[in-house]
């Protein structure tokens, strides 16, 4: 299960890098990493980001400071505790992530067509199970696209989504 589990994830970091490939010149993989907690979580603090990221505050604070610099996050008073400073995405933040996920959204798309429904679905339920199992929220995308990725309908029936 592990060595299938590790097979995997060479495969999505692949995909990953390449897709950060467009972006390299702007951010590195860890701001872009700090990026997209932001887009997944909404504002944070900058303890909360620190955690959630897994480093030490100074460390998010100096990654922060370069994309504050950069235009793409910025430092917010906390409406509800003006002592509190909230990190948020810019516009120019979004826009970055945003084309980042198109690109590996495409990759991931380009993969899974190649399965047959029966294993989509089945894959549907181990990697919820997965994510669910490490802590992970679900995606943020909107519900709008009944069949993501250009399933059919197979996976709904299964109950998977």
């Amino acid at each position: 299960m592990t060595h299938a589990v590790l097979t995997a994830s060479r495969l999505l970091v692949d995909v990953s890098a390449r897709s950060l490939a467009a972006v390299a010149e702007r951010v590195t993989l860890p701001q872009f990493r700090l990026l997209a907690v932001l887009a997944t979580h909404g504002d944070a603090k900058l303890v909360e980001l620190a955690e959630r990221l897994g480093v030490n505050p100074s460390t998010a604070m100096r990654m922060l400071d370069r994309l504050i610099a950069a235009g793409l996050a910025s430092r917010q008073s906390n409406p509800d505790n003006r002592r509190e400073t909230m990190l948020r995405l810019t516009a120019d933040g979004r826009t970055l992530v945003d084309e980042v996920s198109a690109v590996r959204h495409r990759e991931i798309s380009a993969i899974v067509e190649r399965l047959t429904p029966d294993q989509r679905s089945a894959l549907v339920s181990a990697l919820t199970a997965f994510t669910e199992a490490g802590g992970e929220p679900a995606h943020p995308g909107d519900d709008s696209e009944p069949y993501p990725l250009g399933w059919s309908d197979t996976h709904a029936r299964h109950g998977t989504r």
